[in-house]
């Protein structure tokens, strides 16, 4: 291309259907407009340089006569992002070894963050950026362009002491993420800004109010409960205090260990907005291991600092069509995008996954993690074989981008050097928020361990039906199908697992809930399901013996209130051989089983610490198992990038996946806990399949593919909407399947998994 092409001749970077092309936008002030905003977007990690050049440079390739002429209507299938990152990496343009960095941001900024060099093993795999680099063009810089000469070497969240190739690659590799989500962002956002001009629409993003005006809030709201009553009460408002007078610490990483019913949760929020304030912090991120916890959370913040507005709910099933003002849907669906709400809930999945995706739009929300305090709830929940990078993550998000991160549970993980954690990735500096948790746990401690040896399925039944309130917990959705069976006779009997739709257990939980206050019999058979901050309160627990952290999420559900004379009962049992249990569960039994036979009290926080500590050491090799292209290993596959910063971006997307069998969702439909005929009918000629998903969330079952697979052989699926959809949407063809007190029935069902969530 000769630069006589580019002088003297307007260039643009978005048309419109008007037809007036004076209404089209100028390339050079697109550019322009997205450096600035992606400037103010990399601030927030020191990076604001270099997120300007990478705006100013992203949408270089539209310069192209090819691409002006497409703008104006000629088909073609030219593309424009090669050329900036092109210029990013020619060293006569002196970005130095910075330049590769940027040329990742600018070549993904559509198709997403590719590999350095080879393609991606996923199923819809990205060109490599050295091929990107070899197909584009030489295009010189619009007239009236320049891009700023670099003014630093290093970007402060590269610098510092790296313990070796694998820290500082992994800090590069992080970095690179942090600057995509920046131009990512400014560039949707602006690109939207431009449409909502020429179409004359009212800009629907942004919050109005200040963390200030929260923390104001939620002190109102804590006032409001007055001088505390009862020794549990006394005892939450005592760590209330101690966690929130530890706020003026510097900004890094946290604990808080208090025992299930300390209040928690509204004290890890006060900390968090007072940290904030204290230290100029920008926003809070909770994180909850479950979907089936999320909404509960929210609603709890939303409450407590009586805004609405200010807390974003982001997971895979929330329903935005549950908000009928189209105006505050439609902020809902922006905030979403890149979580620009002042506290936002979300899950563990949607939280580490965005961390290590490729795609922009999982990536968008990015940079709002810098400056930010993050509370990680129920931190034992981890996923062990994605282990390591996840803890790398933390550590850098700590380090890099001047974020607070709190690991905040009951049963605290040996993640520390201190704790023997072995790895490198092993979390130091950590201080601890709860006032003398050792003491805290005795204070709260309501229940007592009792181990029961073996006991098989008619004996339990037996023993549950001389107790009129018991909670019984097993390890697989089989074992709870079955051993509800024996009981459905008695008095109460009630069932739940994720063999039922969310409709089904919200209504079976109301139900368990009305009938504990109440005094009435309820003999409820579950899964782990119930250990997901499900806030029941029964006087004796069943545990089927699990690893430690499950025993003490179960003695959560017992006596959680206080209300016995004498302590709560949690008797763990070992099942009949047939109810063998899930093969990833086998290492956590082994090691509980030993410290169970040794520890006068398996939940103290000693013996919480030993457990862990054993469990990691023996799945050493076990804590980074996600397939990288052909290497095992994410932390392995970073730390090859070698010099020339050669990232498999793609591939560690598609391989860290923290839950490795999603299963496939099932529709249930009529009945009282289906899908209604008349929404299904309502939906027959909407034309988007996110809209359908998400207004049909509350009536499926997930069920393992190679139940669906026998499922669909035997005729007792349909797909619906197939010509429009394919197979997206398949729903239960026979109803009789589909138990109005058991969830999902089916003949044949084997063991179908210990992962409820």
């Amino acid at each position: 291309m000769q630069d006589g092409n580019l002088k003297h001749t307007i260039l643009y970077a978005h048309s419109n259907e008007s037809g007036d092309v004076s209404s089209w936008e100028p390339l050079h002030e697109h550019l322009i407009r997205v450096a600035d905003a992606a400037s103010i977007r990399g601030a927030a990690f020191g990076a604001e340089q270099l997120a300007e050049i990478t705006g100013l440079l992203h949408d270089l390739g539209k310069a192209k006569p090819e691409f002006q002429q497409k703008l104006r209507g000629k088909k073609s299938h030219v593309s424009h992002s090669g050329e900036g990152a092109r210029y990013a990496v020619n060293p006569d343009h002196g970005l130095r070894g910075l330049g590769k960095l940027i040329a990742y941001c600018i070549a993904g900024h559509h198709a997403g963050l590719a590999n350095g060099k080879g393609y991606s093993s996923n199923a819809q795999p990205t060109t490599p950026l050295d091929e990107r680099l070899l197909r584009s063009e030489v295009v010189p810089l619009p007239d009236g362009l320049t891009v700023p000469k670099l003014t630093e070497d290093i970007p402060p969240a590269l610098s510092g002491p790296a313990s070796g190739n694998g820290d500082l690659h992994f800090r590069m590799q992080f970095f690179v993420r942090m600057l995509f989500s920046a131009l990512v962002d400014a560039d949707f956002v602006e690109t939207e800004a431009y449409y909502d001009r020429i179409e004359n629409r009212k800009a629907q993003r942004g919050w109005n109010g200040t963390l200030q005006e929260l923390q104001t809030k939620l002190n109102v709201y804590l006032t409001g409960f007055g001088n505390p009553s009862g020794e549990i009460n006394r005892t939450r408002a005592r760590i209330l205090s101690h966690v929130r007078a530890g706020a003026s610490q510097f900004p890094g990483l946290f604990s808080l260990t208090v025992p299930t019913g300390g209040g928690k949760t509204l004290a890890s929020l006060a900390f968090a907005l007072d940290h904030a304030l204290c230290h100029d912090l920008r926003r809070v991120i909770y994180v909850v291991p479950y979907t089936s916890i999320v909404e509960q959370t929210a609603d709890v913040f939303r409450v407590a600092l009586n805004d609405d507005d200010a807390v974003l709910e982001h997971h895979s099933s929330f329903d935005y069509d549950k908000i009928q003002d189209p105006g505050e849907n439609e902020k809902i669906r922006l905030a979403a995008q890149n979580w620009d709400r002042p506290v936002v809930v979300t899950t563990a999945v949607q939280f580490f996954e965005s961390l290590f995706a490729n795609r922009p739009s999982k990536c968008r929300k990015l940079h709002n993690l810098a400056k930010s305090v993050i509370i990680l709830d129920d931190a034992q929940a981890l996923p062990l074989h994605l282990l390591r990078p996840s803890l790398a993550a933390i550590r850098e998000l700590a380090r890099g981008y001047g974020s607070s991160l709190v690991l905040c549970t009951a049963t605290q993980p040996a993640l520390r050097r201190e704790d023997g954690f072995t790895a490198d990735e092993a979390l130091e500096d950590v201080r601890e928020l709860a006032p003398d948790p050792t003491r805290l746990y005795e204070t709260m401690r309501r229940v007592q361990v009792r181990d029961a040896g073996d006991v098989d399925d008619s004996e339990l039944a037996e023993k549950i039906g001389n107790q009129e309130q018991a909670l019984v917990i097993v390890n697989s959705r089989a074992h709870a199908r079955s051993l509800f069976d024996l009981i459905l006779e008695q008095p109460g009997a009630t069932h739940l697992t994720t063999n039922m739709t969310p409709a089904h257990r919200r209504h079976t939980l109301a139900d368990v809930r009305r009938r504990l206050n109440r005094m009435k019999p309820v003999r409820l058979i579950a899964t782990s399901l119930i250990e997901a901050g499900v806030d029941v309160d029964f006087p004796v627990v069943w545990r089927c013996l699990a690893g430690i952290e499950s025993v003490a999420q179960a003695a959560g559900r017992c006596n959680r209130e206080g209300r016995l004379d004498a302590p709560g009962e949690v008797i763990v049992f070992r099942p009949e051989a047939r109810n063998k249990p899930p093969k990833e569960l086998e290492k956590h039994i082994e090691i509980a089983s030993n410290l169970m036979a040794k520890s006068e009290d398996p939940l103290s926080l000693e013996s919480v610490r030993d457990y862990f500590r054993q469990l990691y050491w023996d799945l050493d090799h076990g804590l980074d198992t996600a397939r990288v292209g052909d290497i095992r290993g994410i932390m392995k596959a970073v730390g090859r990038g070698g010099s020339r910063l050669d990232y498999p971006f793609a591939d560690i997307a598609h391989g860290y996946c923290m839950i490795l069998d999603r299963g496939r969702p099932l529709i249930i439909r009529g009945g009282p806990f289906g899908v209604p005929y008349s929404l299904l009918e309502e939906l027959r000629f909407n034309p988007h399949p996110g809209t359908v998903a998400r207004r049909l969330q509350q009536w499926h079952v997930q069920v393992p593919f190679w139940v669906y697979d026998k499922m669909y052989n035997e005729g007792a699926v349909e797909t619906w909407r197939e010509e429009d959809f394919g197979e997206q949407f398949v729903v239960l063809a026979n109803p009789d399947i589909y138990d109005e007190r058991a969830g999902l029935r089916w003949d044949g069902f084997s063991d179908i998994g210990y992962q409820e969530y």
